[in-house]
């Protein structure tokens, strides 16, 4: 899957290779070892199309499982000038992760077969951590502001949100074994944040 999202940005980057392009990283996740990349294209006056790769290659953050690896194709309109000031944007992104789900950062009671708390030899609650392992669909909105340094040099912060449709499986921290359904996807779909920055761009 990383593979294939690699490839993705290189295929759609070679499309508009000829146009007026910037690079770009996100200077806010940087620190904490997130990359964060885009390449964005001019299209026309107002038009511009950006390709955008997030990695978040950590296996654990404080106990919680935090690998992202998603790839996104965003169309920007801007108001005044390609790559200037104000504009809005829809986009389209898909995901692979392994991660600790917001809603399962509690450790949370064993249920056996039965629905009923499992029990431990010495008679205490078996009480695990949980994580999730999956894809996710995502199509969003966008909006943000271009800031000119120089010729070269600018800053691009931005904000999206979008509809986020996972198909993951669920396991237990403890022992990796599945805690939902040995078989099969659970489904679940939601309306988050799921992209936001400030991100330094060099004109190519």
């Amino acid at each position: 899957m990383k593979n294939k999202l690699a490839i993705f940005i290189i295929i759609i980057h070679s499309v508009f290779l000829k146009a007026q392009t910037e690079v770009k990283v996100n200077t806010l996740f940087l620190p904490v070892g997130v990359v964060n990349a885009a390449s964005e294209q001019k299209l026309t006056k107002h038009i511009t199309v950006q390709e955008e790769l997030f990695i978040s290659p950590w296996k654990s953050v404080s106990g919680r499982h935090l690998q992202i690896y998603m790839a996104t194709l965003e169309g920007r309109y801007y108001f005044t000038e390609s790559m200037k000031k104000w504009y809005v944007g829809a986009y389209f992104s898909v995901a692979n992760f392994n991660l600790q789900k917001w809603n399962y950062w509690n450790d949370m009671v064993v249920l056996d077969e039965n629905d009923q708390p499992e029990i431990l030899a010495d008679g205490s609650t078996r009480v695990t951590s949980r994580y999730q392992k999956g894809y996710s669909f995502i199509f969003g909105i966008s909006g943000g502001y271009h800031f000119i340094i120089n010729q070269k040099l600018g800053l691009d912060i931005f904000a999206g949100i979008g509809s986020s449709q996972g198909l993951y499986k669920g396991y237990f921290k403890d022992n990796n074994q599945r805690y939902d359904q040995p078989h099969g996807w659970n489904k679940s779909g939601e309306i988050i944040p799921t992209r936001g920055g400030l991100m330094l761009t060099y004109k190519l």
